[in-house]
């Protein structure tokens, strides 16, 4: 396996760009090329250059970026998202690309900018917008709408669309939803002249954060430690019973330490994982849901951890260190829970691990890609020494272009480091889109209020139900205030997946986060709990059908039913699933909270560890041995008792599972002591 292990950039840049709609690009001609190519590099330019050197003023640092960002949407995605061909110049074709497109490019520029240039004059203007404040703004909210609907598809741009008519046509909503309504003059001006709007927080920290990181990740794999990840993870894992799957978990762990993109890790190791599972003796359903189900933990896995962990740091108002610490039981729950599956189906099918002729050895690996581990290591340094993320990812990128020039193991050209700098631009222009609309959003509940008429209904539900469940609960194990908590986590739960659907897991974190904190505070939950408990969810969309974009690349690469992998790499990340309920009404597993008890982290955590040993057994039908269909379900029961982080339900769980675990083994002793 070790030139399997080779990785075939331009292939996986191909899987990528074909399951992950963010980054279907339009082909270009030489001339747009050319151009498009210039205005991305100088966007990177503009980023790590303020990054390390310093951040312009609030307004104009977001416009800049924005005008960039919306204008080359136009430039690089067609109308038609399955518009591939590439056109010939023209008078109604300039450089291959529409007329209509570049005055819309211009727009885009122009009504972002707009803002930065009246700025000293706003404070006279906010609350009294003059006319052509309202065209710019109208202006701007119609490109932004188009833009995020080239870039991200239709979803996020029709729910912006509803909220906005819910603004203007409130006095006519249902029940408490009903508010008295406000004129376009009003909605205009508060999401295009204040800072709660299309200029908020999402699109700041997108430009402050989110898009150093993405170019980061880029320029690191690049320069070869995406490569060497992969090695490390063949070398540790590839032995044991299973090993490609084993590989595949463990290399989209590592590989999540430095992107936050699900597709893009599950493209990048599922191209050698896939046909090795398979190879071995996996079915290729199982063997895609592994790498989806692997590789969503990406985006859970520190210090990278994609965009909704940097706009966490910004609501909470706490370093990222605390998000970094607060993640990692949690993520180590979600790797260890799939892992545990595919060692059971492993150990139930006698699948084999790899041959040594079939992995590199790890003491080669490092010996030879070492370098490449420094970029990483001077981040995490820059990071937990309190300064702030955009630093840390500016001497970050630095050094990958240093060891990248210099490593004569994967010598990178300047030609390179361009081309770097130019993809990580465009990986970031569905994500920025995505953050200004969901901006419209946010600016929408907070001009209505409608938040709060949520959370009411929301907890009067859940509140009904938790009554009419109550006397059912055997030995009054919940009380009506901890059902209530169950049922409304429940209901945020099933909307988080429902919005993932079709929207990404940061538009969805930003518009629940903005609905559901409320929620779950009104309950007495602590804002961080609250806020990964939305992450967690949101996440889990990806390889939940029927839209499951992570679970459709992998069914891609493995040519299997996506719906069928889907469905299985929702199963193999119960972990996910379960774990949030669990540092719910166990905050201390999160470490960083105020009030963390160190017997009640290593309670719950012995009992996700033991609970989650359980449930993977009892989906595997395997645990030291093939379980019959009762200890099946006794061992669905006892991991159910061991994740509710409570002593007496942790003892009785452990009491379940313990005799299934020993049964094999006082069977095999038997067999030992039988005489000959």
């Amino acid at each position: 396996m070790t030139e399997a292990t080779t990785l075939d950039e331009q292939q996986a840049r191909e899987l990528e760009e074909k399951f992950d709609p963010e980054i279907r690009f339009r082909p270009l001609g030489p001339l747009a090329g050319w151009l498009s190519a210039s205005l991305l590099f100088s966007l990177s330019a503009f980023h790590y250059y303020t990054a390390g050197f310093g951040l312009l003023r609030e307004v104009t640092h977001r416009g800049i970026h924005m005008a960039f960002v919306l204008g080359l949407i136009f430039l690089v995605f067609s109308a038609r998202r399955g518009d591939t061909k590439l056109y010939a110049s023209s008078w109604w074709r300039p450089a291959g690309i529409p007329v209509y497109d570049w005055l819309l490019m211009a727009a885009a520029a122009v009504t972002t900018l707009y803002v930065p240039w009246i700025f000293h004059d706003l404070a006279f203007r906010v609350g009294n917008p003059l006319s052509i404040d309202l065209i710019m703004g109208t202006l701007l909210i119609v490109v932004l709408l188009e833009a995020t609907r080239r870039s991200m598809g239709w979803p996020l741009p029709v729910i912006a669309v509803i909220v906005m008519l819910y603004a203007l046509l409130g006095r006519y909503a249902p029940g408490v939803l009903v508010h008295p309504g406000a004129s376009w003059s009003s909605v205009v001006n508060h999401l295009y002249l204040t800072s709660q709007g299309i200029y908020g927080l999402p699109v700041g920290v997108i430009a402050t954060y989110v898009f150093h990181f993405v170019l980061f990740g880029v320029l690191a794999t690049r320069m070869g430690l995406g490569q060497l990840f992969i090695d490390m993870a063949t070398s540790l894992a590839g032995r044991y019973a299973g090993g490609p799957a084993k590989v595949a978990v463990v290399s989209s762990a590592l590989l999540g330490t430095i992107t936050g993109s699900s597709i893009a890790n599950a493209v990048t190791t599922g191209a050698l994982t896939i046909p090795a599972m398979i190879r071995i003796g996996y079915k290729r359903h199982f063997a895609a849901a592994v790498e989806a189900a692997a590789s969503t933990g990406g985006q859970i896995t520190p210090p990278i951890m994609g965009a909704a962990a940097f706009l966490m740091i910004e609501f909470l108002g706490i370093p990222y260190t605390h998000i970094m610490i607060a993640a990692f039981v949690p993520a180590f729950m979600h790797f260890f829970g799939v892992l545990m599956q595919v060692h059971f189906e492993a150990k139930r099918r006698g699948l084999r691990g790899l041959t040594r002729d079939e992995m590199p050895q790890i003491w080669k690996v490092l010996k030879r890609d070492w370098p490449t581990l420094f970029p990483l290591f001077v981040l995490l340094g820059v990071l937990m020494n309190g300064y702030t993320p955009y630093l840390a990812a500016f001497w970050g990128i630095t050094l990958c272009i240093v060891v990248g020039l210099l490593n004569p193991r994967n010598r990178l050209t300047i030609s390179d480091v361009f081309e770097g700098f130019v993809m990580g631009a465009k990986y970031a222009l569905a994500v920025g889109a995505a953050a200004a609309t969901v901006g419209i959003i946010i600016g929408v509940v907070t001009l209505t209020g409608v938040s709060f008429k949520v959370a009411f209904m929301v907890t009067s539900t859940a509140s009904g139900w938790a009554a009419s469940i109550a006397p059912f609960i055997p030995f009054g194990l919940m009380g009506t205030a901890a059902l209530t908590l169950m049922m409304t986590l429940i209901l945020t739960g099933v909307v988080c997946i429902v919005m993932g659907t079709g929207v990404p897991t940061t538009a969805n974190y930003l518009i629940m986060v903005t609905v559901a904190a409320p929620i779950l505070a009104l309950l007495g939950v602590e804002p961080i709990v609250a806020h990964f408990f939305v992450f967690y969810y949101g996440i889990l969309a990806d390889i939940t059908p029927p839209v499951a974009l992570c679970a459709y690349a992998t069914a891609g690469i493995a040519n299997s039913n996506p719906f069928t992998t889907g469905n299985t790499a929702f199963r193999l990340s119960m972990g996910k699933a379960l774990v949030p309920f669990v540092f719910v009404f166990s905050p201390s597993m999160l470490i960083m909270v105020e009030n963390f008890s160190l017997y009640e982290f290593l309670l719950s955590t012995y009992g996700c560890v033991l609970g989650i040993t359980a449930l993977s057994a009892a989906f595997s039908d395997y645990l030291a041995d093939r379980l019959w269909w009762w200890e099946r379900i006794l061992l669905a029961f006892a991991a159910f008792l061991l994740v509710a982080p409570e002593l007496t339900s942790t003892i009785v769980g452990t009491l379940i599972f313990l005799p299934i675990a020993l049964r094999p083994l006082l069977k095999k002793r038997e067999a030992l002591a039988e005489p000959a």
